[in-house]
């Protein structure tokens, strides 16, 4: 039985399928949920990944299995890629209510931190803004990311990846590393330009 057909088994309700999807797929979204904690440097207590883990089971399964039923296995994605990708998705918006996602004070590169690209902003700009102000900004352009852009960010600044790790981690192909990224400096620097600022860092 093809992945497809194995989910719209458990999506009508037949109990051997979803013994099996219980037996076949727990602890692969375990492995996920610690591949997360361990890549953004948390040390939780047994009981908030079960926490984690139980949600992530009731996501799936709520309202008659509605989340699970968007799985259409599309372009070859496996039911497998489908679960890591909600499970990383899941873990990050667990993880930001407790802190901020992306420091704005973490460094890029030796020196370099995402606060220095605020001194791309025009000097007139500047001179009407308040650090708390910047700060707010470049905090709310990042939060219109979604989850998995955000994820990226993580790993490419907070945790100070390279492309080639992220490429490695996220098992896919370099080009799609080259074109995730691009795509997400692309926003945040759209979102600067709406605000009046520039950020020629981003390129």
């Amino acid at each position: 039985m093809d992945d497809l057909k194995f989910v719209q088994a458990c999506v009508k309700g037949d109990k051997q399928s979803w013994n099996e999807f219980l037996s076949r797929y727990s602890r692969l979204i375990y492995n996920y949920i610690y591949s997360v904690l361990a890549v953004k440097g948390y040390n939780l207590a047994v009981e908030q990944i079960e926490d984690i883990f139980q949600e992530i089971f009731y996501s799936l399964i709520k309202d008659n299995y509605k989340k699970l039923a968007t799985y259409q296995g599309r372009n070859g994605c496996s039911l497998a890629s489908w679960l890591r990708q909600v499970t990383i998705n899941f873990t990050i918006d667990y993880l930001r209510k407790l802190k901020p996602m992306v420091s704005i004070d973490v460094e890029v590169e030796p020196g370099f931190s995402l606060k220095d690209i605020l001194k791309d902003l025009s000097a007139d700009a500047v001179e009407f803004l308040s650090d708390q102000d910047r700060r707010k900004t470049l905090q709310e352009c990042v939060d219109l990311l979604d989850s998995g852009e955000q994820y990226f960010m993580e790993l490419f600044l907070n945790q100070g990846l390279s492309l080639e790790q992220i490429r490695e981690y996220l098992k896919i192909n370099r080009g799609a590393v080259d074109m995730r990224k691009g795509r997400i400096f692309q926003k945040l620097q759209d979102c600067f330009k709406k605000k009046g600022f520039k950020l020629d860092f981003l390129k």
